[in-house]
């Protein structure tokens, strides 16, 4: 809301009940059938960032479904009320898991590559993308989808705070020799800027745009950077990947140690030369400005 507001869009910020924020208006529930058509009045262009993510300990009898109520069935109601407002262009923001869980070393996922989600989450993910071309095409209302892979930035939570915490409390972390994988992270201010720059750029209608910082970390980089940012170097031992994944592996961990051994990289050269765009901060400076946020 504050970066569209330094660049002089009028704006409309709506939050979900329970959850108040400061001149933002309360919204529907996704899952609802409730009309949005008062919020929609004179709008332009719609942002939509809500969606139910990934659940601690999810105790629903049935994830898939409940992922599809809120990302693919919400999605879709607020798609087709905006097209009926009259809506020129709909911002989605989607999640590189539409492409997969992992990439092989050198072979980044790209903007052409097709859909091949693996949990529920990314599976809800990518019927709402296919959802919201299909009323694109029925409507002309222009869509725009953006894939980002973890995002971090000030308040975030999960594993890469799991990570912070650990760096800033000394702990010695295993990861000293995982120096082969490459992850794709994107700073919170660099998916702003991109979200931003596609809410009226002429090029960037139906297209489908993935975004990082445009340099991929290692494991062990990124936890030398992360203490470099906080003023306090990580401590890491040299343990092998493989015995850390054959461990991981025996405690049910496999997921986990994929996030944190293997590779996840994004290309971003359809996004940079289609939008003449480029990440206007860097891996260091996004760092510093989570441990900032943090230390607040």
């Amino acid at each position: 809301m504050a970066r569209l507001q330094k660049e002089a869009f009028d704006t409309v910020g709506t939050y979900r009940e329970g959850a108040q924020v400061m001149d933002c208006v309360l919204a529907p529930p996704l899952e609802s059938d409730r009309s949005w058509a008062d919020l929609l009045s004179g709008i332009e262009a719609v942002i939509h960032t809500a969606a139910r993510v990934h659940v601690m300990k999810d105790r629903s009898s049935d994830p898939l479904e409940a992922f599809r109520i809120v990302n693919v069935d919400g999605t879709l109601r607020l798609a087709r009320q905006a097209a009926a407002a009259g809506i020129r262009r709909f911002v989605f923001i989607s999640s590189v898991k539409v492409n997969g869980e992992a990439t092989l070393q050198g072979r980044p996922f790209t903007a052409r590559d097709g859909p091949a989600p693996e949990d529920a989450y990314g599976i809800s993910k990518a019927e709402a993308e296919a959802g919201l071309k299909a009323i694109s095409a029925e409507t002309g209302m222009e869509f725009v989808i953006i894939r980002p892979p973890l995002v971090y930035g000030q308040g975030v939570k999960g594993n890469f705070a799991a990570m912070m915490r650990a760096v800033a409390r000394g702990l010695p972390l295993p990861f000293g020799a995982v120096t082969d994988n490459r992850r794709s992270l994107v700073a919170l201010d660099n998916l702003v800027d991109l979200i931003v720059t596609c809410i009226d750029h002429p090029a960037a209608g139906n297209q489908t745009f993935l975004v990082s910082d445009g340099e991929d970390l290692s494991t062990a980089d990124l936890l030398r950077r992360l203490g470099a940012a906080m003023g306090k170097p990580a401590r890491l031992l040299n343990i092998p990947p493989a015995l850390l994944g054959a461990a991981a592996a025996m405690i049910g961990k496999r997921a986990v140690a994929q996030r944190l051994l293997g590779d996840l990289q994004v290309d971003i050269s359809h996004t940079c030369s289609t939008l003449g765009w480029k990440p206007p901060i860097s891996v260091d400076e996004g760092l510093r400005r989570t441990v900032q946020g943090a230390i607040r």
